[in-house]
């Protein structure tokens, strides 16, 4: 492919981008443009190293890996698995670390335990319908939410909630508490389908590059 190509990436907008920047400099991947505070820039571009970037709404970045918007996407895992999108999952940055988790009152355990038919409120449905339909299989009612889904069980809206779990001091302090956990939840670097076939060597040479520096330094603090 010409060496005139730009690599672009896609980046889920706030901590997660200035994680990303900070892990990509310590490979050699850098953008002074994104440094600028004041910018009101929407595209950033390093012309020495042919790349460009743009930061995203984080549910947005698997829409542009797939569509080849962007050649690489630096996402949460819960937003690749909420998303289902056709992109390669490549690499486990380490941090952002959670858990995807069922929660409620410590009354809706036995709920959980003997499979009734359950409301569960949550901001992830299609998690939420994978997990109860296929792992669980448990019928369940699912009720999206895109605010404090904690409130779901308080009111009386919900039995249960499936949500991102960091501390639980959130739950703790509204009666709730972890039931089951889902999954394990960080950054997570994705590859448009395509651009793997026409950017092997550059891709796979980041690829390599931030997977010795994530195994060798442990995790970005």
């Amino acid at each position: 492919m010409s060496e005139n190509r730009y690599l672009t990436f896609a980046l889920g907008k706030g901590r997660l981008a200035n994680k990303t920047m900070e892990l990509f400099e310590k490979v050699g991947i850098t953008c002074d443009e994104m440094k600028e505070k004041d910018s009101r820039k929407l595209i950033f571009v390093n012309e020495e190293l042919k790349l460009k970037f743009f930061l995203s709404k984080g549910p947005d970045v698997p829409t542009y890996v797939e569509y080849g918007a962007a050649d690489i996407g630096v996402v949460g895992k819960d937003t690749i698995m909420e998303e289902n999108r056709r992109v390669y999952e490549v690499l486990d940055l380490g941090y952002g670390k959670c858990r995807m988790c069922v929660c409620g009152p410590g009354s809706a355990r036995e709920l959980l335990k003997h499979h009734e038919m359950i409301r569960v409120a949550t901001k992830y449905p299609n998690i939420a319908k994978d997990y109860f339909y296929n792992m669980k299989h448990q019928t369940v009612d699912i009720i999206k939410l895109n605010g404090s889904v904690e409130l779901g069980p308080i009111v009386k809206l919900s039995d249960v909630i499936v949500d991102i779990v960091e501390t639980g001091s959130t739950l703790k302090e509204n009666g709730l508490e972890v039931l089951e956990e889902i999954c394990p939840l960080s950054a997570r670097m994705i590859v448009n389908q395509v651009s793997m076939q026409m950017e092997p060597e550059r891709i796979k040479k980041l690829i390599t590059d931030l997977r010795n520096h994530v195994k060798g330094k442990g995790e970005v603090s």
